[in-house]
């Protein structure tokens, strides 16, 4: 047997049963902690040309990515560290191995699924990169809307001048892709289920659960205030200016410190959308999604209920409260104000 092998011999694959499971999810929890990539090199400096490409794709003129003293943008972390199409030469054998024990599972097909930053100090021109990747997790098998698989995170850990400057999360989802059974309901209820003679009631599946928020530590104070009915708003230390939705510092004037003002719930929809296709589960469409401008000058996008989805118009006045969608997901949605007089 080879040393990628599932065991439980020929033909065992990420299809098997019980025992097969956890042998595969044992051996890749074994590469927790092991190195990913050791010795990386950024490929180019951090350059000003980069900067300005990175800004005008992404819309953002903030005066500090600019000019003499620029730094670069926080969020372009991982745009210094990629290997480009050569990619680099510093990913170890461990992690090369993992995949390899999860393609030879059946875990075949990858998808990106997030990451997370931590940044330590600005990076500016002519900063050279450098980095090292451990595989920080591997998740229980979990079972998606793609398929079942394993999540894999690796953290890499940027350095300048062998100083710490930042760190990034990635997640990747290795799954067996969800194959539909021929002759199946589709997803959208087209597919008609059959009656029988004489059946009373046909038994229909439990309906799914909304998808549930990504709260990380740079949005847990927003989902924290939700749980106690209070929607909060970031402000600045700095220029005290507001912002919405949460990030980790001012995209104003690039000040990391803030505290929080609670919205009064008075808005108006500034723009909208009325979704019919495609259909999710938990979803009842067609329904309106609302991009919402509350009177503190943020918007925020969330429902807007109270109304017809074909009655909503730009201009509408709403005001926020608090939906309990199930037993444990509670989301701030906007309803419908009438006009006095209208």
């Amino acid at each position: 047997m080879s040393e990628r092998e599932v065991p439980g011999g020929e033909g065992a694959t990420a299809l098997g049963e019980g025992g097969e499971y956890e042998d595969v999810f044992a051996r890749a929890k074994a590469y927790e902690g092991q190195a990913a990539a050791v010795g990386g090199v950024g490929k180019d400096l951090v350059n000003e040309p980069m900067i300005r490409h990175w800004c005008e794709a992404m819309g953002d003129t903030n005066p500090a990515y600019a000019g003499a003293d620029a730094t670069a943008p926080p969020t372009m972390l991982q745009a210094w560290t990629m290997g480009g199409f050569s990619g680099h030469a510093g990913r170890s054998e461990a992690y090369d191995e993992l995949l390899g024990l999860l393609d030879d599972a059946g875990y075949t097909s990858v998808v990106a699924t997030d990451c997370e930053q931590e940044y330590l100090r600005p990076l500016r021109p002519g900063d050279a990169i450098t980095f090292d990747a451990v595989i920080e997790s591997v998740s229980e098998r979990k079972t998606t809307k793609l398929g079942t698989g394993y999540f894999v995170t690796t953290r890499m850990d940027v350095r300048v001048a062998g100083r710490p400057v930042g760190t990034h999360r990635f997640r990747i989802l290795k799954y067996v892709p969800a194959v539909r059974r021929r002759g199946a309901p589709r997803a959208e209820g087209a597919a008609a289920i059959p009656k029988t003679a004489g059946a009373a009631k046909v038994a229909r599946p439990e309906p799914s659960k909304r998808p549930r928020p990504v709260v990380n530590r740079d949005n847990a104070g927003f989902w924290e205030g939700v749980s106690r009915h209070r929607l909060l708003i970031q402000r600045c230390d700095g220029c005290r200016t507001l912002r919405f939705p949460w990030l980790p510092g001012c995209n104003a004037c690039g000040c990391p410190d803030w505290d929080t003002v609670e919205a009064g719930g008075e808005g108006t929809v500034y723009s909208y959308v009325v979704m019919h296709h495609p259909p999710f589960p938990a979803f009842d469409p067609p329904y309106a999604v609302g991009l919402i401008e509350l009177a503190e000058g943020v918007r925020m996008i969330s429902n807007v209920v109270g109304v017809p989805h074909d009655r909503v118009r730009i201009g509408m006045p709403v005001r926020l409260e608090f939906e309990q969608v199930d037993e444990e997901l509670e989301l701030p949605v906007f309803r419908a104000v009438e006009r006095s007089g209208v």
